[in-house]
């Protein structure tokens, strides 16, 4: 089976709440961590979820001399891998969506990885904004 990540802005109403719970997802120490997604204002009560795309041909995975991001064929996200990162922030510069993002708090790179398959923003979004679906291949 294979899913994707879908997000349909004309059911955002902006209440971040997706923010809030990837927020405490990826929290430590007692403290929110850096959230993967933010909602932007478009116009006037429009507001757009920003994630990763999972991009097929991902910038940030082409800019990491380090082989630290590679896709994850059971959820379809590229994901980071942490001990291999040196933190040099060629992803985020990359990400032409501003998606691979620098927590200067736990001094990470963090992005979507879909939450291993269970995207928690997908499951507390109010106005199923958002979604995880099973795609035929």
């Amino acid at each position: 089976m294979k899913y994707c990540f879908q997000v349909i802005p004309e059911l955002c109403t902006g209440c971040r709440t997706c923010e809030l719970a990837c927020a405490f997802k990826y929290a430590k120490d007692g403290k929110p961590g850096r959230s993967r997604i933010y909602p932007l204002a478009h116009a006037k009560d429009q507001y757009v979820p920003v994630v990763c795309f999972q991009c097929d041909d991902a910038a940030c995975v082409r800019a990491c001399m380090f082989d630290a991001l590679r896709r994850n064929d059971e959820t379809g996200a590229v994901e980071l891998d942490k001990e291999r990162c040196v933190k040099c922030e060629a992803c985020v510069a990359a990400c032409p969506f501003g998606c691979a993002l620098t927590d200067t708090d736990q001094n990470e790179i963090v992005k979507c990885d879909l939450c291993q398959g269970d995207p928690v923003c997908a499951r507390f979004c109010p106005e199923a904004a958002l979604k995880y679906v099973e795609i035929e291949d």
